[in-house]
């Protein structure tokens, strides 16, 4: 796992950082100590290259500035655009992105993160979907299927292998059905489920995949749609009520994972730093 260097972070990593935005016309002494002036340059060099503002040096940040290839990372003007549409302040969607988001929203091998949840495959598998629909044997042949593949279809959760593996199990599942598959998993670097793809505007399923394969502001588009798509959620975040937002978005176990918590203080922290302008009345 990269380092996620930040305010505070101090070691022979945030000495290489410091040479590294130097060669990018930053003006700073190598002395090993990420503090404000470091922070400063890593804003300042995240702005120039059109990554999300964060003042935090991981992975996205490093490989830039590496030489790495930044057309399908998450870009700042997104983020902008977002504060704009939402009605919110820019540092409450850097917040939000910091805290709610998995980091990158694609594996090494190209394809997007995903989570195959083999529950919600059983859901969807046991929903009527059209006029004349039997739920009753909709339900039976979910439950014949539990028993034939229950790493696949399972009223319970859990059977995840994580990283490439997951679509591996995507791959299995949609042999039972290609439609309920990815539509039980959750896509990209938020994590939006796929069945949500029709209350969230897309022309079709089809559509939905397509542009979670594109790159991370299709991902974060999404994230804005599924906002939108819950008036109490999109209130809660104008209002910056942090510990309902964290309710709704998160579920239950949030204060347990101190989401709230941690959005609050990424918030303080975005607007200490001058990123808390209202952008939108």
């Amino acid at each position: 796992m990269t380092q996620l260097l930040r305010h505070g972070s101090t070691g022979q990593a945030v000495l290489q950082l410091q040479k590294a935005l130097n060669t990018n016309g930053a003006n700073l002494y190598p002395d090993g100590v990420f503090g404000d002036e470091t922070e400063k340059a890593v804003r300042a060099y995240q702005l120039k290259m059109n990554l999300v503002v964060d003042g935090i040096a991981g992975p996205k940040t490093l490989g830039a500035l590496a030489g790495g290839d930044c057309t399908r990372l998450l870009h700042n003007t997104t983020m902008v655009a977002a504060a704009k549409r939402l009605g919110v302040e820019l540092a409450s969607i850097y917040a939000v992105n910091e805290v709610e988001s998995a980091g990158g929203g694609f594996l090494a091998n190209g394809k997007p993160k995903i989570l195959y949840e083999r529950h919600i495959m059983y859901r969807r598998l046991s929903t009527v979907r059209a006029k004349g629909d039997d739920a009753t044997a909709l339900k039976a042949h979910a439950d014949e299927l539990a028993t034939l593949h229950p790493n696949l279809v399972n009223p319970r959760p859990g059977g995840y292998a994580g990283g490439s593996a997951e679509h591996q199990r995507l791959a299995q599942a949609k042999l039972i059905d290609a439609i309920s598959a990815p539509e039980s998993a959750s896509w990209g670097a938020f994590q939006i489920m796929g069945y949500h793809w029709d209350n969230l505007g897309y022309s079709s399923l089809d559509d939905f995949l397509t542009r979670m394969a594109k790159n991370e502001d299709e991902h974060f588009e999404a994230f804005v749609r599924f906002i939108e798509a819950d008036p109490a959620l999109h209130k809660a975040l104008k209002a910056k009520k942090w510990a309902d937002f964290a309710r709704r978005y998160n579920g239950p176990a949030y204060a347990r994972n101190l989401y709230d918590v941690k959005l609050e203080r990424a918030y303080q922290r975005h607007t200490d730093c001058g990123c808390g302008q209202q952008v939108a009345a």
